[in-house]
């Protein structure tokens, strides 16, 4: 990080000069080690993408979080986790600490390992070796016997779910002590033992042993993923789908039509309803990107109000984007590369979200809260003639369906020089520009400038890069991520703020991370997208 890039107190005159490629061959600014860790870190899926392998972005993070200190990489980590709620990355990050500092991975492995996902996630890196051990040793059996050690018998059970590794199977590896009966049993349960005192389980426990042997008994207030492979009647099913939390409602909408439970219009207005109400929206935390991957993936078979309910939950959840500048220019990239699935290629498993798609919302979002937004989709020319539709979903769509040749990421930043008042540019991209250069990105850019010293540019990258188009300065801010925290960076940058992403990650303070956290319940896998 460049520790004078804030003392200059007017804008750039000059354009620095490009002094890299990017991964399409065209010219770019290379970012330094840290901005290319902490964009892998937030935006990486460790899938194939259009221009990057799986493989490669791995290569890529374990060479960065080794060239980078072991502060950084720790305070990154924890970004990842806490401000980007990524899973996979974090987990490489806490593995590649394993083998730089153990002091400072025991500071922020409870912050990091903070759910069973994560710590299956983090055994199932060190045991693959690509860190470079693959032996645990007594330090980190002892924050795996930790991470036991701080849940109840319930948590424990109800947190039971995922193989490779499973639960069990890491319990056998690191022999946690068990602080009492219940535990005791609780482990010889998910270890596959006899469990010698029944009585002595969770009751919650007990009550779905009884339950998976006999579904005629009352079905237990469990995880939807517990009971979804049983052999469940229709009215069962309605039953997991009216208690279900919303998250888990809106993400297996196509499961529950499986299973008929749509066929009953009461049941199917009560979800609607439930799908469509401003309090459990804001209770569930929902965001237009989450609202909108569970509208990509309905089946044409459920019943149409299904589709038009989760847009309208679109909208509603927007209320949770804060306002932005009025004289605002959106740079959309249409380009073809932005066909690529924002998870990555992982066959069967692939998202059917893709970069376009994610975009495309991104800039219906922000123009619903600026309605005076200009927005301009490009590829290699302006795609001129975009109107708002009736939702942000609807909206999303049409520019989705813009465009699909090159990159040239100078257009948006050309059309707004040409504008009487700016006062900023968000381009949102897969930053991979070859029919034009950073040199002409930066060149128009010093153009706006001169209209408008204080306009600020905010370019969005939204696969992992090691390059940019637009050089870090004053007014310049480079953001690597797709997710909806994206839109607190924007505001937070738009109405005054020169902190960068990079530094808000230096600003973590590892010192006060407790060695040992309370529980946190394990959320709720997606099951559908």
């Amino acid at each position: 990080m460049n520790k004078n890039l804030f003392k200059n107190k007017t804008p750039g005159k000059t354009v620095p000069t490009p002094n890299t490629v990017n991964n399409a061959g065209g010219i770019a600014y290379l970012r330094d080690d840290e901005s290319q860790l902490a964009q892998l870190a937030i935006t990486g899926c460790f899938g194939n993408t259009y221009y990057v392998t799986a493989e490669s972005q791995l290569k890529d993070v374990i060479a960065l979080a080794n060239k980078c200190s072991p502060m950084f990489v720790a305070q990154t980590a924890v970004y990842a986790r806490k401000q980007g709620l990524m899973k996979d990355m974090p987990a490489v990050l806490a593995a590649v600490l394993s083998t730089r500092d153990l002091s400072l991975l025991k500071r922020i492995f409870p912050v990091v390992i903070d759910d069973v996902k994560m710590l299956r996630n983090f055994v199932q890196v060190i045991r693959s070796g690509v860190v470079g051990r693959k032996s645990f040793g007594t330090a980190l059996k002892n924050l795996i016997r930790q991470y036991f050690n701080n849940k109840t018998p319930e948590q424990l059970f109800k947190q039971s779910l995922g193989t490779s590794p499973s639960i069990g199977d890491i319990i056998k590896m690191v022999h946690p002590k068990p602080k009492d009966e219940p535990t005791s049993m609780v482990y010889a349960y998910l270890t596959g033992k006899e469990v010698l005192a029944k009585g002595a389980l969770p009751q919650l426990l007990q009550d779905y042993m009884v339950f998976r042997e006999d579904q005629t008994k009352p079905m237990p207030n469990l995880n939807f993923q517990f009971l979804s492979s049983l052999p469940l009647t229709k009215e069962q099913w309605t039953q997991l789908c009216l208690k279900s939390t919303y998250n888990t409602l809106r993400m297996n909408l196509n499961t529950f039509n499986r299973h008929d439970v749509f066929k009953d219009n009461t049941v199917t207005s009560k979800v609607i309803a439930r799908l469509t109400d401003p309090k459990e929206i804001k209770k569930s935390k929902v965001m237009p990107y989450q609202i909108y991957s569970a509208y990509k993936h309905i089946d044409s078979e459920l019943p149409p109000g299904m589709a038009q309910a989760l847009a309208k939950a679109a909208d509603i959840s927007l209320d949770n984007i804060p306002n932005l500048p009025a004289n605002l220019v959106i740079g959309l990239d249409t380009s073809g590369s932005m066909s690529s699935i924002i998870t990555g290629n992982r066959g069967s498993a692939s998202s059917k979200m893709k970069y376009i798609d994610v975009a495309a919302l991104m800039a219906a979002a922000i123009v619903s809260k600026c309605p005076t937004a200009t927005v301009i989709p490009f590829d290699t020319t302006y795609h001129k003639g975009f109107k708002m539709k009736g939702s942000i979903v609807d909206t999303a769509e049409a520019l989705s369906k813009f465009g699909g040749g090159g990159t040239r990421c100078v257009i948006p930043i050309e059309e707004a020089a040409k504008m009487s008042n700016v006062d900023a540019i968000i381009i949102i991209s897969d930053n991979e520009s070859w029919a034009s250069t950073a040199y002409d990105s930066m060149t128009a850019w010093r153009n706006v400038q001169k209209k408008n010293p204080n306009a600020k540019l905010i370019n969005i990258d939204i696969s992992p890069s090691r390059s940019s188009q637009i050089k870090d300065e004053q007014n310049i801010i480079n953001i690597g991520g797709f997710s909806d925290s994206v839109f607190n960076v924007i505001s937070n940058y738009l109405n005054g703020s020169i902190d960068q992403w990079i530094e808000l990650i230096e600003k973590i303070d590892i010192s006060n991370t407790p060695v040992a956290t309370t529980s946190v319940e394990t959320p709720v896998e997606n099951t559908e997208e």
